[in-house]
């Protein structure tokens, strides 16, 4: 019952407000037939006809909406009908005592447009306090001597009216905050995806410019070898799913060693570590998941294909600035001499193997066996050492 109305092409929050929406119309569907039954009961049949009217009516309501899919029509009818039944119910009982306070089911009105109507929810609001001025003098112009019920009916639907109306209004508000955190999460979730945790939360309390210096921290940057003529011989759902295991199973051994993606460039993969948490390890870090990232692409070319898939790998430590940029699209995103560097080694480096700086090569010598390859010309830096990471070194 609560997908009536649904609509494929509808955004998440329109589908939850189409869901709740609906959820409090059936939910008071039965008030309004209770309401008509007891007044009838109790020889008010004017009275009893506004609530079964607005049931009909309401049901009615309901079946264009199934087929229209017009959530702006639900919203608009059913709010006026919440609006102005009460307040008819009013002047045909006699006044506020004697319809038991039954002008307090107007009140979800303005309460509903809060949550489905927020553009105009003053407006809604405006219309109770004007039809509450309008109402009473009119109920006692239209019957002076008031309701002709009897005092235990007027108490008992006072209680109803008050009980019911606070139960409505209740779940209204609790559903419509259980969707506002969910809506929230969604987007906390989607914030984190793009930006680290720490980022993400201080973007989220202090709004504006994030930007910070860590002096030192290492960047990794790993791209498929000959992966142009590799696309050219798959279908484009193949280039994709081939990146999409590859990435994902790099994004799997980042989480493992605790360490930050950055973004990827078509095929280029950059990893950084001791950013944005500070970290003595970052280089040691950086090696192990080197060899972990040649090891895994080994295994993700589409079945039928010969070889393997090769990595280059270069890696450089140093100071780095780092900060998010964009306001429409966010982007966590390093700069300085050691990403240079670190660039510059993978793209001068050698398929299947990984390049490191020698910033890099002072930080892991002591734990990892290196080769010098000796002086690789750098644009922009001229001729600069360089040396291979092989293999961690066994544990004595």
């Amino acid at each position: 019952m609560l997908s009536l109305g649904a609509d494929p092409a509808d955004s998440t929050d329109e589908r939850l407000r189409k869901r709740l929406l609906v959820g409090i119309v059936v939910m008071v569907q039965p008030a309004g037939a209770l309401w008509g039954a007891l007044y009838w009961a109790l020889g008010e049949e004017g009275a009893a006809l506004l609530p079964w009217g607005y049931t009909v009516v309401s049901a009615a309501c309901l079946l264009v909406f199934s087929r229209t899919r017009s959530f702006e029509f639900l919203r608009t009818v059913q709010l006026l009908l919440i609006l102005v039944t009460p307040a008819a119910l009013l002047v045909v009982l006699g006044g506020l005592a004697p319809s038991s306070g039954v002008i307090l089911w107007s009140l979800l009105a303005p309460l509903g447009a809060v949550v489905f109507d927020r553009e105009r929810a003053w407006w809604w609001l405006a219309a109770f306090l004007a039809l509450l001025v309008v109402t009473i003098p009119l109920s006692l112009a239209a019957r002076p001597d008031g309701a002709e019920l009897p005092e235990a009916a007027v108490i008992a639907f006072a209680a109803l009216n008050i009980g019911t109306v606070s139960l409505v209004a209740f779940t209204l508000l609790a559903l419509f905050a259980r969707q506002r955190e969910e809506a929230q999460a969604r987007v906390e979730s989607l914030l984190l995806n793009i930006l680290p945790d720490e980022v993400a939360r201080r973007l989220q309390d202090e709004p504006g410019t994030i930007a910070d210096h860590f002096e030192e921290a290492s960047i990794l940057f790993a791209d498929v070898v000959d992966f142009t003529p590799l696309s050219s011989r798959l279908d484009a759902r193949e280039v994709v799913g081939l990146l999409d295991r590859l990435f994902t199973s790099f994004d799997e051994l980042v989480d493992r060693y605790g360490v930050e993606k950055i973004k990827t460039i078509g095929d280029c993969y950059m990893v950084a570590a001791g950013v944005p948490r500070v970290r003595s390890d970052h280089a040691h870090a950086l090696a192990r998941l080197a060899f972990d990232m040649h090891e895994c692409a080994r295994s993700c070319l589409p079945s039928g294909e010969n070889g393997d898939l090769r990595l280059r790998i270069g890696i450089s430590s140093g100071p780095v600035v780092a900060g998010v940029i964009g306001r429409r699209r966010f982007l966590y995103d390093l700069w300085g001499d050691t990403v240079n560097m670190a660039s510059r080694m993978e793209s001068h480096g050698v398929p299947g193997a990984i390049q490191i700086t020698q910033s890099t090569y002072e930080l892991v010598r002591d734990d990892f066996e290196t080769e010098p390859r000796g002086l690789v010309d750098v644009k922009g830096k001229g001729p600069v050492e360089a040396w291979y990471l092989l293999a961690p070194r066994p544990r004595s």
